[in-house]
């Protein structure tokens, strides 16, 4: 009979500042396609399955206008799983609740900041108690996220100015083909 083998952290010394080398190609982060079903499956019993914290922010994410900027509920970021996820920010916010292992989910969190992920944490206790703190916190979380993201595009624009992305004009009539 062969040994089996299992899933084991490594002691943090060994990982102190070390993030995981992710290799982005395809669907994901050289996943297969079996692991990548199997996580989306696990987001969709955590999305049948909520904690009163998440279900609460939830609710008031649904009743915000956010506009381009919504959040996904737990929403698989290449083998992590994140509570809320916007894509267009690169922003994922992490529901702290007791009992949580502290280690996986630095780990996760190094792993995710590596991809250009910035994760905000936020205790389950704080959402029951003080909403419009946490929205708030939020908030300005988005407004740093976007702020970042319009730097590194100036900067992007001014070190390579032969690159051109124009807007499509929507105002002008669409072009029927002869």
């Amino acid at each position: 009979m062969t040994t089996r083998k299992t899933l084991q952290l490594r002691v943090p010394s060994e990982t102190a500042d070390i993030a995981p080398a992710l290799k982005k190609k395809g669907r994901g982060w050289e996943i297969s396609s079996s692991r990548l079903d199997v996580l989306h499956e696990q987001a969709r019993e955590l999305r049948r399955h909520s904690s009163e914290a998440h279900k609460a922010l939830a609710k008031r994410f649904a009743e915000a206008d956010l506009g381009r900027y919504k959040f996904t509920r737990h929403m698989v970021i290449g083998s992590a799983i994140v509570d809320f996820g916007n894509h267009v920010l690169g922003m994922a916010i992490a529901i702290d609740e007791e009992g949580q292992d502290d280690a996986i989910a630095k780990r996760r969190d190094k792993s995710l900041e590596a991809v250009d992920v910035r994760v905000m944490r936020i205790a389950a206790r704080d959402i029951l108690e003080d909403m419009d703190a946490v929205l708030a916190r939020i908030t300005a979380g988005m407004r740093l996220r976007i702020a970042d993201k319009k730097s590194k595009a100036r900067a992007h624009a001014e070190a390579n100015p032969n690159q051109h992305y124009s807007r499509p004009n929507r105002s002008a009539p669409p072009r029927r083909n002869p």
